[in-house]
């Protein structure tokens, strides 16, 4: 096994650190990111990393970004910085009320499809083209996020946006990124406002899962040939039939069951834990 070691204050003064702890000697792989070859498993150099706000990810030496075949990624707070449906709700006042059930289906104290039909409801009597106006002025993407699709393209890795979000939103990032495909809910639009409903089957926990697996088994890859990233409880069935999941600035459960958690690096911090 091999320790990574990243983030945006690591420094190699610091990897000349974690390579003494570890027995090792470091070596650079990104700008903030080392490599320790060789580096056992060790209590004290989590201590540290989590006391020097360092990502720390024990990685297997045969694992060579080039076999990999598939990315899937969440969008809201994963890939963009925002919860689109919150900042909708905040176009009707309603965005603390909104963000507060969020919350709660990220932690996954309410089921997803639940909370879903409860927050899109709020949102009844809303102009489409309202939506428009959460794109244009507050949707960003994650710092690094364009780095890692970039990363993904030149090997020809597929990549899949898969959302509990509006394909609204997830077309146009598709679009912008390049990325392969998309799937996500669809909100019912009547007379040219929201309905307060959606169009369709709810994309949940399940359904993103579900989907994560048709992909797959149309590319005809093993498990080992893919990865998932995602930050909230509806991910985590997803991220359970990748080869590799990536808990990225994760609620506490997303984090405890993902192979590795990204806390502080960008999102292309993910193409540091391969070889």
């Amino acid at each position: 096994m091999h320790l990574v070691v990243q983030g945006p204050g690591m420094t190699a003064a610091l990897a000349e650190d974690a390579a003494r702890l570890a027995q090792s000697t470091p070596e650079p792989i990104a700008p903030t990111a080392w490599r320790l070859r060789g580096a056992a498993r060790s209590a004290t150099l989590e201590a540290w990393c989590a006391a020097h706000r360092v990502d720390c990810a024990w990685v297997p030496e045969d694992r060579h970004f080039a076999a990999l075949r598939l990315l899937a990624i969440d969008m809201d707070s994963t890939l963009i910085t925002i919860e689109c449906i919150d900042e909708i709700g905040a176009l009707l006042g309603r965005k603390a009320e909104i963000a507060a059930i969020t919350e709660e289906a990220m932690r996954g104290e309410i089921a997803y499809a639940e909370s879903l039909a409860r927050r899109v409801a709020l949102l009844a009597g809303l102009e489409e083209a309202a939506l428009e106006k959460v794109y244009r002025d507050t949707l960003a993407l994650s710092p690094g996020a364009e780095r890692l699709i970039e990363g993904c393209r030149s090997q020809q890795i597929r990549t899949l946006l898969v959302s509990g979000g509006f394909t609204f939103f997830t077309e146009r990032v598709r679009t912008r990124l390049g990325i392969d495909e998309a799937f996500a809910n669809e909100l019912e639009v009547v007379d040219g406002r929201l309905s307060g409903r959606l169009r369709g089957s709810i994309v949940d926990a399940g359904a993103k899962a579900a989907r994560f697996r048709e992909v797959a088994a149309r590319l005809r890859l093993q498990k080992s040939q893919t990865l998932a990233v995602g930050d909230g409880a509806n991910d985590l069935a997803m991220m359970a039939e990748a080869g590799v999941s990536v808990a990225w600035r994760a609620k506490p459960r997303v984090r405890a069951a993902a192979t590795h958690a990204l806390d502080y690096s960008d999102l292309d911090g993910v193409l540091n834990l391969y070889m």
